[in-house]
C-alpha cells in the first residue's frame, strides 16, 4: 500500500472561485516576504464548476486589481437596462414603468456588468499565477484535519479505488496538505465548511441558512431579440401560483446582441414535495414573454447550481483556529440585490490581509483570526449585507410581506417588518402530501429539443462527467428510511427536487442513484426532508464542465 504523501504551505486555499482567488491575489500584494500560497479547484480546470447570473458590482475587483480593464478582464459589457416583470399565465405586466413608481435602489444596476463568471475566474487564476500562486485544478479535498479545535489542512480525496471502496490497480491515497491558515472557499454548503461548522457549531445562535437553488442556460438567439446589456428580472408565474410554497424568480441577461443567459432560481424552502425545479424552468421558458426571446435560438449551456439567500443573520461565525471562510461558503450573497460576487471578492481580500498579519506574528489562533470577521463586518460590502438582514426571511414568510417590508425601506422609515419567528431549515420546510391542498394545474410543455428539455437533456449541455470506476459520492446511509417513511409521507421528492435526475426510483420501490450525473449543486443534502443523504468529495476534475457560465 503507497504511503500517505505530506506537503506543506504557509496558505491553503480550498477552491478557486473569485472569494479564494482574491484571498490568494491579496496575500501576493502585501509587503515580503511572501508566503507560499497553494489553491486547490476540484473542478477539471479553474472555472468549470462555476455557474452564476451575473450582474457584478465592479468596485471590489476595482479595489483588488485597479488596472483590471486594461489587463483583458472578461469584463465588457456593461448594464444598459433593467427592467422587471410580472408574469401571469399568459401576460407580463411591466412593474415600477406600468404602475410609474421608480425602480428601488437596491434593484438598480449603474455601473455594474453582465460576466460570465466561470470565464472571470479563469482570469482571476491568471493574476494569481503570474504573483506567484500555485494552482492545482482537478484535485478534490476530501476531510479536514483537526486538531481539537484547529484545522491545519486537508487531506485529498484518493484515486483508484474501485467502486466497493478497494484499492485498484492506480490506487494512490490523497495527500495531508499541511498549511498554516486553511481558506474554506469550497462554496455554497461546501463539505469542508459543513464539516467545520457543525464540528465546531460556529452557527450556533444564528438563523438556519436557507438557499435558492438557480437553473441557468446560455443561449444563442437572433440579432433582434436582445438589447446588449439587457437586464431582465421577472416574478410570478411559474412559482406565484404555489405563493406560500415558493419563492423565487427568472432572470434574462443580454450578454452581447445575441448571447443570453436565462436562468430561474427557486427557494429551496418551499413546502410542496411534488415541486420539481427544473420542471418549473421548463414552464417559465414556454411563456409567451420568454419564449419570443429564445424561439429559433441554440442552447449551448445549461446547468443548476444552489445559492445561500440568508443574508446576514444566517452567517455562522466565519472563523476558527487556523481556519477563515470566504464568499458563498461563508453564506456572503445579498439576496435583495440579487448579488455576491463584489462580498466574495472583499472577504477574500479581507481575509488575505488578516492571514498576512497573522503569519508575520507566528500567530494563527482563532482570536487572531476573529479580525477578519470584525473587518469585513465593518466595511461597505458587510454593511450593506447588514441592512438586509431580514429581507429572505421576510419574503419567505409571503409576498406581501416582503413588499411591506421593502416599501418602509424606499420609504425610509426605521424597522423591519418581523421576520417568521419560527424559522427551519430548508429540509424541514417541506409539508407531507396529504396536508397539500389541490391546486390548478399548471400547463406541463413537453420536451422538444429545440426550446424544453427533459433532464437528460440538460444534463448532456453540462459537460457532466466522472470516473465511473470509483466509489459513490452520493450516500443514503439509510435505504429503508426512504421506503418506509419518505415514500409515504413526501413522496420520495429527491426524485423531484435533484436537477440532474440522480435519484430514480425503480417501480419495485427500489432506489437507483446514477451518481455520475451529479451537478455537485448540494440541492439533495440541503432539501432532503430526513437529512438522509450525504455528499461526499469525488475524485478531483468529476462534475460538470461549463462554458462560458
Amino acid at each position: 500500500m503507497p504511503e500517505r504523501e505530506i506537503l506543506e504551505t504557509d496558505v491553503l486555499i480550498v477552491g478557486a472561485g473569485p472569494a479564494g482567488l482574491a484571498c490568494a491575489v491579496r496575500l501576493m500584494q502585501l509587503a515580503p516576504p511572501k508566503p507560499n500560497v497553494l489553491v486547490l479547484e476540484k473542478g477539471a480546470t479553474v472555472g468549470a464548476h462555476i455557474l452564476s447570473g451575473c450582474i457584478l458590482d465592479p468596485r471590489a475587483l476595482a479595489e483588488l486589481l485597479p488596472n483590471w480593464s486594461s489587463h483583458g478582464a472578461p469584463v465588457r459589457q456593461k448594464v444598459s437596462y433593467t427592467q422587471w416583470a410580472w408574469l401571469t399565465e399568459t401576460r407580463r405586466l411591466d412593474l415600477f414603468r406600468a404602475l410609474g413608481l421608480l425602480l428601488p435602489a437596491h434593484l438598480r444596476n449603474e455601473g455594474s456588468y453582465l460576466v460570465s463568471l466561470g470565464e472571470l475566474a479563469a482570469w482571476l487564476a491568471e493574476q494569481a499565477r503570474q504573483r506567484g500562486v500555485e494552482i492545482l485544478e482537478g484535485v478534490a479535498a476530501a476531510d479536514l484535519l483537526l486538531d481539537g479545535e484547529a484545522v491545519h489542512g486537508v487531506r485529498l480525496v484518493d484515486t483508484g479505488r474501485r467502486p466497493d471502496g478497494t484499492p485498484g490497480p492506480d490506487f494512490a491515497p490523497g495527500a495531508e496538505i499541511r498549511a498554516r491558515v486553511t481558506v474554506l472557499a469550497d462554496g455554497t454548503h461546501g463539505n469542508l465548511t459543513q464539516k467545520l461548522i457543525r464540528g465546531l457549531r460556529l452557527d450556533a445562535g444564528r438563523a438556519p441558512q436557507t438557499y435558492g437553488l438557480g437553473l441557468k442556460e446560455l443561449w444563442e438567439v437572433p440579432p433582434d431579440r436582445l438589447g446588449a446589456g439587457m437586464v431582465l428580472h421577472t416574478l410570478g408565474y411559474p412559482l406565484h401560483p404555489r405563493e406560500g410554497h415558493a419563492f423565487g424568480g427568472g432572470f434574462v441577461y443580454g450578454l452581447s446582441p445575441t448571447r443570453a443567459a436565462v436562468g430561474l432560481v427557486v427557494g429551496l424552502d418551499y413546502e410542496d414535495p411534488s415541486l420539481d425545479p427544473h420542471l418549473e424552468f421548463q414552464r417559465w421558458k414556454d411563456h409567451p414573454a420568454i419564449r419570443a426571446i429564445l424561439d429559433d435560438g441554440e442552447l449551448l449551456c445549461a446547468g443548476a447550481k444552489t445559492l445561500p439567500e440568508g443574508g446576514y443573520d444566517a452567517l455562522p461565525r466565519l472563523c476558527a483556529g487556523g481556519a477563515l471562510l470566504v464568499g458563498d461558503a461563508a453564506g456572503l450573497v445579498n439576496a435583495a440585490r440579487l448579488k455576491g460576487v463584489h462580498l466574495a471578492l472583499k472577504s477574500g481580500m479581507i481575509a488575505g490581509e488578516v492571514i498576512g498579519k497573522a503569519l508575520a506574528k507566528g500567530d494563527s489562533s482563532a482570536e487572531t483570526l476573529s479580525a477578519y470577521e470584525q473587518l469585513l463586518q465593518a466595511s461597505p460590502e458587510g454593511l450593506e449585507l447588514k441592512e438586509f438582514r431580514t429581507w429572505r426571511a421576510t419574503y419567505g414568510a409571503g409576498m406581501t410581506r416582503g413588499a411591506l417590508q421593502d416599501w418602509i425601506r424606499r420609504m425610509g422609515l426605521e424597522g423591519d417588518v418581523p421576520a417568521r419567528a419560527d424559522a427551519r431549515p430548508d429540509f424541514a420546510m417541506l409539508r407531507p402530501q396529504r396536508s397539500i391542498g389541490t391546486r390548478r394545474p399548471l400547463p406541463t410543455p413537453e420536451p422538444d429539443g429545440e426550446l424544453i428539455f427533459d433532464k437528460a437533456a440538460s444534463l448532456a449541455c453540462s459537460g457532466t462527467s466522472h470516473r465511473e470506476e470509483q466509489p459513490p459520492h452520493l450516500v443514503v446511509p439509510e435505504p429503508e428510511l426512504c421506503a418506509r417513511k419518505c415514500a409515504v409521507e413526501f413522496g420520495n421528492p429527491c426524485q423531484r427536487f435533484c436537477p440532474a435526475a440522480v435519484y430514480e426510483w425503480l417501480p419495485e420501490g427500489r432506489l437507483l442513484i446514477h451518481a455520475a450525473n451529479c451537478l455537485h449543486c448540494k440541492t439533495c443534502e440541503i432539501k432532503d426532508p430526513y437529512e438522509n443523504i450525504v455528499w461526499k468529495a469525488s475524485e478531483g476534475g468529476g462534475g460538470p464542465r461549463y462554458r462560458g457560465m
